[in-house]
């Protein structure tokens, strides 16, 4: 492996924009396995390519757990068959959850849209009682 397969822990963290503290957990949470020269950590492209897939999966709600043994999967043997039926069926449930979590949203959002609507019109309406018996 030539150096220029390395990265440090600095250009990890500029490259994926995430902090040391980050890698550092994903590293204890055995995510990530940089080398480790003395204090130095080097990351290799396995290593850039298993961040990517947990910043991916979080983004998308995963927890830590199902990120480890998709990426676990990996090495199968199977040519990936197996970590993307997987990654499928998990992404599924996943999706779903955020569908029915919007459709709450939305009600929620247009429930409050109505309260607004409502404390409005009552406002206007003291301010209209409020100028009719000034005059």
């Amino acid at each position: 492996m030539s150096e220029d397969d390395l990265m440090t822990i600095r250009q990890m963290c500029e490259a994926f924009e995430v902090t040391p503290r980050t890698l550092r957990f994903y590293e204890a949470k055995e995510l990530l396995f940089p080398i480790r020269e003395g204090q130095k950590r080097l990351f290799t492209k396995r290593d850039r390519g298993r961040l990517k897939l947990i910043l991916r999966g979080k983004r998308f709600g995963f927890s830590l757990e199902e990120i480890r043994q998709l990426l676990d999967l990996y090495h199968h043997g199977d040519q990936q068959l197996t970590q993307l039926t997987r990654t499928h069926d998990i992404a599924l449930d996943r999706l779903a959850d955020m569908e029915r979590q919007r459709s709450e949203l939305d009600e929620a959002i247009g429930e409050l849209r109505d309260q607004l609507r409502w404390v409005e019109d009552m406002i206007a309406s003291l301010k209209r009682s409020g100028r009719a018996a000034a005059e």
